[in-house]
């Protein structure tokens, strides 16, 4: 088994180096590729040093199984033609190719078989919000159809990437220091404030990122099923939680939803009210499941029901996500 991994110094491209490692992913030979800002730089994975690629237009894919891609829409964009011309598949973390028909979107918890048909070699990995939410609602759908879904996000800094961690850490230093923030990587500063403004506005005033929930989770669940979201930058540093209302065909009972989430692949419910025991992004950092609780009636809708869910958007809301369709894949040969 030949493995790359496109953008490999970035935060996820880092967090597949440690989830490739943690779960024995089966590997022969590991090549990284990167910009040429990254280009040289050596990353130890199981021992041994691995020299960081400058990406190229040339046959470096040859003789790769699957490759990881995490550098960008753009990047993806221009180099999808040579990372799979010699029959590599593309397991793609970019917006590039989600809402392309002939493109699987794929959470393997909700629709791992639709990876088995990418006519393109290429299958894409979700938003981060959108991944987390469909695995806490998949259990929901299968006790009754989902018709509407509202969602508010509560997104940490690391989705914006590693600079915007450390741009984060650096304006809590700055203002207790009683110095001026240094605000680039966010619109505002993020240190003791939240910005209701994820992505740039599309025409009908919800951001590209709530839209991408709305779309993504009706290809991932085939399903008619509308979500309005509201997503919100806070200063966490890592992991996103969400507050979602499911409105359902049938009225379920809180009992019914928390049993199914329970025994659902990839969920921990953690909700004992009494114990004030829920999720939060504190604790869900570096872990591999969805943690969901605060699972209630909807007091406003007799078909609806509202929950939490806290989950590490970088692992599986991104690298994670990617080897699981590749540990289906292998599974499948």
């Amino acid at each position: 088994m030949k493995v790359a991994i496109v953008g490999a110094s970035g935060a996820v491209g880092q967090e597949f180096l440690r989830v490739l490692e943690q779960r024995n992913f089966p590997i022969d030979e590991l090549l990284l590729f990167g910009s040429e800002r990254s280009a040289g730089t050596k990353y130890t994975f199981r021992g041994r040093e691995i020299e960081v690629k400058l990406l190229q237009h040339n046959d470096d894919f040859k003789g790769v199984d699957i490759a990881f891609t995490s550098a960008g829409a753009g990047t993806s964009k221009e180099y999808a033609e040579t990372i799979t011309k010699y029959g590599a598949i593309m397991i793609d973390n970019s917006s590039a190719f989600r809402m392309d028909a002939d493109v699987p979107l794929v959470v393997p918890e909700c629709n791992a078989e639709d990876a088995l048909n990418a006519p393109r070699n290429i299958i894409a990995n979700p938003n981060c919000t959108t991944i987390m939410m469909v695995v806490a609602l998949q259990p929901i759908e299968k006790l009754s159809h989902i018709t509407r879904i509202h969602v508010a996000s509560y997104q940490s800094a690391s989705g914006a990437g590693a600079a915007a961690m450390a741009e984060l850490q650096d304006q809590y230093a700055s203002l207790v220091k009683g110095e001026e923030p240094k605000v680039e990587k966010f619109a505002y500063q993020l240190a003791y404030n939240v910005i209701p403004q994820i992505d740039v506005f599309t025409d009908n005033d919800y951001t590209k990122e709530e839209m991408k929930m709305f779309n993504e989770t009706r290809k991932i669940m085939h399903s008619d099923v509308r979500c309005s979201a509201m997503c919100v930058r806070i200063s966490s540093l890592r992991s996103h939680s969400e507050a979602v209302w499911v409105e359902t065909e049938q009225p379920l009972t809180a009992k019914q939803v928390q049993d199914a989430l329970a025994a659902a692949p990839g969920v921990t419910l953690q909700d004992d009210p009494a114990t004030k025991t829920y999720p939060m992004p504190l604790y869900t950092g570096g872990k591999d499941d969805v943690y969901v609780g605060r699972v209630r009636k909807d007091l406003a809708n007799e078909n609806g029901i509202t929950l939490w869910l806290s989950s590490d958007q970088i692992r599986k809301g991104a690298a994670l996500n990617a080897v699981q369709i590749a540990e289906y894949l292998i599974s499948r040969k």
